[in-house]
């Protein structure tokens, strides 16, 4: 009796702790989502440029390889997505001018095309507008009426001028940043790798971030090479049925496919509003919004999966929900860099003991299959034994090595 009475009192103490260790890592949650949500400003460049430094970091040693000094192939990798930008922001620029000089136009004619509607609308906007007219107040004898202020809102091209010194710095931030962090080498590398003690988490390191680099470059180039095949499907299918614009829609195709789910969504409605202006009808603006679903469903379902490798596919649940998270913290630079940044965390879940767990519920219906080299890697690295005698491992070896001598210099 006094046996079972006493294990109750333990496991009531034990039971304490752990509340108290959840309660924690709840409020350090809600203290993180918030600084990540108000230093917005700061973190989303900071972020871009860590994810291309990983992507582009096996360019830089190939280039380093064959001579080429890390500072001149940092500048040529900025410079061309500086180009890449300027050019994709050019070609944008003459129809999305057009289409805000004839924004009151489009008004017009989308009030035009919606008449029929809004007049099957009208018994329930006429009871709207007694409810509000039995709702409002009247003044008491010798009050002072209640005066309605009415303001202007504000023009898109206003909202757009305004944001632009801001989007414009930002740019800068993620390129200069860029440059300085491929300029500099394998520096962030070793730090990160000097920071373990264990030589057998010195070399676990060094496989993680040897694997993000490959994962991210695998993913960003797989699916950029893709978006930009749909951009030019779509754009030729717009220039087809003789819609306005078709390279906005190509360029528009191009990027809001790097949101999952929400950026076909977004270009399905805008093709289909378009095609109401200037199309008669709904049957044609159906069949415009139908041949971009189609398009976007045959890359989604038929392509991506062919091209992406398997270890690379996430949990739709899980990738839907990161979409919404980093939509609702960043905005549209959330929504692209959602994805990257779950197949980062992915990839340390699989080199983070007691981790496991955690990916395998970001994979997708089939388990991480390992590759002859990786694996050999990381059983090598698990027994801690005979590390110099396979590639993998005495690449990872030779940095290591490079890393320790590397403050004698």
């Amino acid at each position: 009796m006094e046996q079972t009475q006493a294990r109750s009192g333990s496991d009531k103490e034990s039971s304490v702790p752990r509340l108290a260790n959840w309660a924690v890592i709840g409020i350090f949650l809600i203290l993180a989502f918030a600084a990540i949500a108000e230093g917005r400003d700061f973190l989303m460049p900071a972020t871009m440029a860590v994810l291309l430094f990983f992507v582009f970091t096996p360019l830089r040693r190939l280039a380093e390889r064959r001579g080429l000094p890390n500072a001149l192939t940092a500048a040529a990798i900025t410079l061309s997505i500086l180009l890449s930008v300027g050019v994709i922001a050019y070609a944008a620029s003459g129809p999305l001018s057009q289409a805000m000089s004839r924004m009151p136009v489009i008004s017009y004619q989308l009030n035009q095309k919606f008449d029929s509607l809004s007049e099957g609308l009208s018994g329930l906007r006429e009871a709207a507008r007694r409810i509000d007219d039995a709702q409002t107040v009247e003044p008491e004898p010798g009050e002072t009426p209640a005066i309605r202020v009415e303001q202007e809102g504000e023009t898109t091209l206003g909202t757009v001028m305004k944001m632009a010194p801001l989007l414009l710095g930002q740019v800068l931030f993620t390129l200069i940043l860029l440059f300085f962090m491929i300029a500099s080498g394998d520096m962030l590398h070793l730090k990160i790798v000097q920071s373990f003690d264990r030589m057998r988490e010195k070399r676990g390191a060094y496989l993680a971030l040897r694997k993000i680099e490959d994962s991210l470059g695998n993913y960003l180039g797989a699916i950029t090479v893709i978006n930009a095949g749909l951009g030019l499907a779509v754009g030729l299918a717009m220039w087809a049925w003789g819609m306005p614009g078709a390279i906005l829609f190509g360029v528009g195709a191009f990027i809001l496919n790097y949101i999952p789910y929400l950026g076909a969504i977004v270009g399905v409605a805008i093709s289909g509003l378009v095609a109401l202006l200037v199309m008669p009808g709904l049957f044609w603006p159906a069949m415009v919004a139908g041949s971009y679903l189609t398009l976007t469903s045959l890359e989604g379902q038929i392509i991506t999966p062919y091209f992406v490798s398997r270890r690379l596919q996430m949990n739709t649940v899980v990738v839907f929900l990161a979409v919404a998270l980093w939509a609702w913290l960043w905005s549209v630079i959330g929504m692209i860099i959602a994805v990257p940044v779950l197949v980062v965390m992915r990839v340390l879940a699989e080199h983070v003991p007691g981790w496991e767990k955690f990916g395998n519920f970001l994979a997708g219906d089939a388990p991480p299959v390992l590759d002859e080299d990786e694996a050999e890697a990381e059983s090598l690295v698990e027994a801690g034994a005979g590390a110099e005698d396979e590639p993998a491992a005495r690449v990872a070896t030779e940095d290591l090595v490079a890393a320790e001598t590397g403050d004698a210099h």
